[in-house]
């Protein structure tokens, strides 16, 4: 069905072998971890949200369900159970190889910016931590951050019937890493050929942007900014 890609113990990258057209969506969906599924499932179902009637351990063992943001984005809900495929391998499978250990954000496309905060702000409790553009009087982008963490979700804004190669820039992961410079080295030194090192992007935040065989773009990206962001503050706490 699938490969699991371990970032960490709660976060992994999956890959899905079902693209039958080069114009298909890569993006298959997005997940956030949550400590009672059970509990989650019944406050979205108060809510009008459309969650399964009952939720089953999946064939991994965890508890989850699956719901639709208001672009369509499949959009999972993940309780790790003891005894679950991930439970049991907590602690395994870390390559010290690995150019990073945690997924900072991830990114997809918005259409109506009142609908995403209606349903990751005021249902989920997401709240923005950022927002900028590629020009200082528009807003391209909007950080939301986790309730409980410092990650966070980037509404990418003004996407009008985007290309492949577009969507995949669009439809994004950033793997965090403590320097995008020694990250770049590390990987030429893998052998990979990279068209453009390292920059710093609007947010202030070094960053290098790479793409996998199926276009979809994944950054390295430094945390914290080094110089002042565009546009509006960012929050820090």
């Amino acid at each position: 069905m699938l490969t699991y890609f371990k970032v960490n113990d709660h976060q992994y990258i999956e890959v899905f072998p079902e693209l039958k057209t080069e114009t298909e969506d890569r993006l298959s969906h997005i997940a956030f971890e949550t400590t009672d599924a059970q509990q989650l499932r019944d406050y979205l179902a108060s809510r009008g949200g459309k969650v399964p009637d009952t939720l089953h351990p999946g064939l991994d063992g965890n508890l989850s369900f699956m719901t639709k943001d208001p672009d369509g984005h499949n959009v999972e809900f993940v309780q790790y159970m003891p005894g679950s495929l991930h439970s049991r391998n907590f602690g395994k499978f870390l390559s010290a190889a690995r150019i990073s250990d945690h997924i900072i954000h991830v990114g997809v496309t918005v259409q109506d910016r009142a609908a995403a905060d209606q349903f990751y702000k005021e249902t989920l409790g997401f709240r923005e931590m950022w927002h900028g553009g590629r020009t200082d009087d528009r807003t391209d982008w909007v950080d939301m951050r986790v309730p409980d963490g410092a990650d966070w979700l980037e509404y990418m804004l003004n996407a009008r019937d985007p290309s492949p190669r577009t969507l995949g820039v669009l439809h994004h992961l950033a793997l965090g890493v403590p320097s995008a410079e020694t990250g770049h080295k590390t990987l030429v030194e893998r052998g990979m050929k990279l068209e453009q090192g390292p920059k710093i992007g609007r947010d202030g935040k070094w960053q290098l942007n790479l793409y996998d065989p199926n276009l979809t773009r994944c950054e390295l990206m430094e945390p914290k900014p080094v110089q002042t962001p565009c546009c509006s503050p960012m929050l820090d706490k």
